[in-house]
Order: structure tokens, then C-alpha cells, then sequence
């Protein structure tokens, strides 16, 4: 088994897993801490170290709101732990291999995690990358800055550091995939077969790497899940990215409500105590994600990938049945009515003609519709159509979700079955959980290895047919209680009609 091994910038050593075929290599630096004059500036070069690193547990978390405090969902699901370690010094990476030698050639994931880019951290549990491991996958999980850390804009940003004036947490993504093409080869992966991957923000994070045209040739495939948020019934996009001028206006807004006068003034504030302003300020002032800097973001990723202005790799998406659901807020059907005229215009009367949209979802709630299928699926069509020949696969995650709380398929939840860490969890599942998140791991694992996800289970017997989303067979892969069922039938006339009113508004 590879328990050390000799990075760039110097010999780091791992522990076995609890599967000891696998070492976890954890807290592995691959940038110089962004502290003092490296807060708000693009990743800098790591330094070496002599002697060995030992890799043994998490490095900090990135600094934002303390985990483990409240009662929401996400909560008791797996931010447990309100002693976790945050600090600022938080540009480590962590690394999961069963090879047992440099040259093993094996394929790489590089996970993103999701969290608004305002939370979240690779140490969480249903992140444990071992399962996937087992399956002969180098797993890397990186780590990122956040928040008012990882994406404000300042004018005094621009004018030090206009080829990255913002967005430095992508850049830190950036520079972990770097990381891994230049070392990954010591821990037996193949630099020239690396998947990026990420889910919520971190499919976002993933989007926006794609549409990066500074990547070219840095992956090979990308994994998108519940990320392409739209919804038919708004215009408001969660992903669309500030304009540059109104994010620089909203850094001079912070900046005078934590009292600084100048760039200088705030890197020397205390980060804990920028948190803390920021989670007051946050209360009454957008929020810092993704800034349109044209250099590193030049647009909506959905948008660009729409108009075919992406890295073109093989491409998995897909979402859970009941999260971002789309409605119409109002209490009648003369309402319903008069929405739908003011919403789809000239489109009205044949959305008024669809059965759907007199369906209830709850009080005053008509005509549910999962936004993110419905984009992903027009983002495939047309992207084929576009002459993109990369594969695109679709699925939807919908099983029971067991517990009290009675969830659904709620957004995140699909986590626990493809990295197959249900057991973390405190919820009861049981033996068909543990099967189908078998079968999910299973299909992520061979397309990471591939770009087809198709192949056999773990007893030798071939698993359902997998087809590439396309207008001629439109293959939606249903993970279920029942396990893996394919559907390959026509969408609806409603379905389409989503589709296209969506495509009116990316």
C-alpha cells in the first residue's frame, strides 16, 4: 500500500482506512496559507516542508458560520459537530487511494462540496471517500474559501490584482485540480483521466470550472448534481453570477460596515471577527458567490453552456424528486390563470390545457415542476444539438427516505448513497437503501473511470442499461426503492413545455 509518499513539495504520510486496503492521506497543503496579505488574492504557491507530513486527520475547515448550532435538517444530518477546527490557513486537500504503487494509473475524482459557497468543508462525513476508493478511483476532496472570504470584490481588489480580482474561491479549486495534475501520479492516479465533481454549490463550482475556457485539457469528465437551478415560474437563477460593478459596490459596502478605510485596514482585522460582521451584514446585503470578473467567469455558466461556450467533456447531472420545486404561489385558479398570462404570454392558454396545471402541491400552491430536471434535460438536447458528441447522462434520485421527519427526497440527502456512507448516518435505512446506494456508487464509479457509467455489480451481473440523455432516446435513469429502474419514454407535452419556457429565459 503507498503510506507515504513524495509530493512537490515534500514526503507526506497516510494512515489506513477503516478498509486498511486504503490509505486516507488528509490535510495535505497545496497553497500557501491565504492569510495577511494572501486574504482576498488569488492562491499562491505552497511552500516545501522537510521531513515527513503526516497526513492523519482534517485540516481546518474554512471560516464561516460555526456548525452544529440549531435544529435544521442539516444539522442532524452531518454538520454535527460545533467544535470542528476553523482557521483562515485552510487550503488543504485530502486524498483516498488503494493503490499499491505510483504507476497503477488509476482513474480521479476531485470533489467540490456544496454549501451556498457560504458553507460546508470536505470533513464531512457523507464526504468519506473510502467506498469509492474500494472501487479503483483515486479519490481527492478540496477544500475552499467561502463566503465574504472566498468572493468579495473591492475596487482596491481590482486595481492590486485585476487578472484575479475575485472569485478566489474557485481559484483555490482551481489550483487543488492543479495540484492533482502535477502529484496525483505519486498516489497511483492518472493525471490524464480526472473527473471534477461536485453537488448543490459544488455542482455549481463544477459549472463554473466547465465554462472556464482557461481549463481546456484539465479534465476529462464532470459530474453536475442538483445544480443547474432554474425555475419556469421565475426569472431568478440561484448560480447567476453578480455583475462586476455591483459586487465591487458590495465589497465598499462591507468595508464600511466593519470600519475599514482601506484594503490594508481589513486584511489586518481579525477573520473571526469579519465573520461575525458578515453574518450581521448578510441579514440586510447580498451575499458574496460568484462575481462575472471576466477573467476567471465571463457569464452564467447554465447560459454558456447553453450556447455551447464550455470545456466539452462527457457530462452526469441529475437531482432528487422533490428539491427546488417550482409552483404557482396563489389560492385560485383564477389566479392561476392570470399568473400564467402574465408569466408564458402568448404560451398561456396551452399551459392552462395541461392537466398539471391544475394539480395542487399544496395550500395555495399549483402546478409543481422540478426546475433542475427540466434544465438539465434542455441543457443536453442542445448541447447536442450544438454538435457537442460528449455523452450526457440524466438521472433523478427519488427512494423513501426513512425518519421521523418524514424528509423526502430532500436537496443533499442523495450524498449518503452515491459515496455509499449511508451507514454515518442516523437515519434507518435498510437492506434495499444499502443496495441501491451499491448500484449509484457503482454508476458514478464507472463513469469516472470511462464517461460510460454501464457495467456490472458486484456478484458479475450487468446492471440496467444506462443511455446517454438524447432527442431520439431520452433516457432518464430512476434511482428508486426499488433500485435502479431505466424509463426511456417520451417526457410529456407539460414536461416539454417546461423545458422550453425555461430555454426562453436561460
Amino acid at each position: 500500500m503507498l503510506r507515504e509518499v513524495k509530493t512537490e513539495n515534500g514526503i507526506v504520510r497516510g494512515l489506513p482506512a477503516a478498509d486498511p486496503r486504503i490509505t486516507a492521506f488528509k490535510g495535505i497543503p497545496f497553497a500557501a496559507p491565504p492569510v495577511g496579505k494572501n486574504r482576498w488574492r488569488a492562491p499562491q504557491t505552497c511552500e516545501d516542508w522537510e521531513g515527513v507530513l503526516e497526513a492523519y486527520q482534517f485540516a481546518p475547515i474554512s471560516v464561516q458560520d460555526t456548525p452544529g448550532v440549531g435544529d435544521d435538517i442539516y444539522t442532524k444530518e452531518w454538520h454535527v459537530d460545533p467544535d470542528i477546527p476553523m482557521s483562515e490557513d485552510c487550503l488543504y486537500l485530502n486524498v483516498w487511494t488503494n493503490a499499491k504503487s505510483s504507476d497503477a494509473k488509476l482513474p480521479v475524482m476531485v470533489w467540490f462540496f456544496g454549501g451556498a459557497l457560504q458553507w460546508g468543508y470536505p470533513a464531512e462525513m457523507e464526504f468519506d471517500g473510502e467506498r469509492i476508493a474500494r472501487r479503483d478511483v483515486v479519490v481527492v476532496s478540496v477544500n475552499y474559501r467561502i463566503n465574504v472570504f472566498g468572493f468579495m470584490a473591492h475596487p482596491e481588489i481590482t486595481k492590486e490584482s485585476p487578472e484575479a480580482p475575485t472569485n478566489f474561491g474557485n481559484l483555490d479549486q482551481k489550483a487543488g485540480l492543479e495540484w492533482v495534475i502535477r502529484n496525483i501520479e505519486a498516489f497511483g492516479g492518472d493525471p490524464n483521466n480526472i473527473t471534477i465533481a461536485g453537488q448543490s454549490a459544488g455542482g455549481g463550482s463544477v459549472l463554473s470550472q466547465m465554462t472556464c475556457m482557461k481549463n481546456e485539457g484539465l479534465f476529462q469528465k464532470a459530474i453536475v448534481m442538483s445544480a443547474f437551478i432554474r425555475n419556469p415560474y421565475d426569472d431568478f437563477s440561484i448560480g447567476s453570477p453578480a455583475q462586476m460593478d455591483e459586487a465591487e459596490k458590495n465589497g465598499e459596502d462591507f468595508f464600511a460596515f466593519i470600519g475599514a478605510k482601506t484594503l490594508d485596514e481589513a486584511r489586518a482585522m481579525d477573520a473571526f471577527y469579519i465573520r461575525d460582521k458578515y453574518a450581521e451584514y448578510a441579514a440586510t446585503h447580498p451575499r458574496f458567490m460568484t462575481v462575472q470578473d471576466n477573467q476567471f467567469c465571463c457569464g452564467d455558466p447554465t447560459r454558456m453552456i447553453y450556447e455551447g461556450n464550455y470545456v466539452h467533456v462527457p457530462l452526469m447531472s441529475g437531482n432528487t424528486q422533490d428539491e427546488f420545486l417550482g409552483f404557482i404561489p396563489v389560492g385560485s385558479m383564477e389566479e392561476v390563470e392570470a399568473f400564467a398570462r402574465e408569466r408564458f404570454g402568448e404560451d398561456a392558454q396551452t399551459f392552462m390545457e395541461f392537466p398539471e396545471a391544475k394539480m395542487q402541491l399544496g395550500e395555495n400552491q399549483y402546478a409543481p415542476v422540478n426546475g433542475i430536471a427540466c434544465t438539465v434535460k434542455k441543457v443536453f438536447l442542445d448541447k447536442t444539438a450544438n454538435g457537442d458528441r460528449a455523452n450526457n447522462y440524466y438521472y433523478c434520485f427519488n427512494p423513501d427516505i426513512p425518519g421521523k421527519d418524514q424528509p423526502g427526497t430532500f436537496h443533499s440527502v442523495d450524498l449518503w448513497f452515491f459515496f455509499e456512507t449511508l451507514a454515518k448516518c442516523w437515519r434507518p435505512f435498510k437492506g434495499y437503501h444499502y443496495d441501491l446506494s451499491r448500484l449509484m456508487c457503482n454508476y458514478m464509479t464507472n463513469f469516472i473511470k470511462t464517461g460510460d457509467p454501464n457495467g456490472t455489480d458486484a456478484d458479475g451481473t450487468p446492471m440496467p442499461q444506462w443511455d446517454p440523455y438524447t432527442k431520439e432516446n431520452p433516457c432518464k435513469m430512476n434511482f428508486v426503492s426499488e433500485g435502479a429502474v431505466v424509463d426511456c419514454s417520451e417526457e410529456t407535452a407539460y414536461h416539454t413545455f417546461m423545458m422550453e419556457q425555461i430555454a426562453k429565459r436561460i
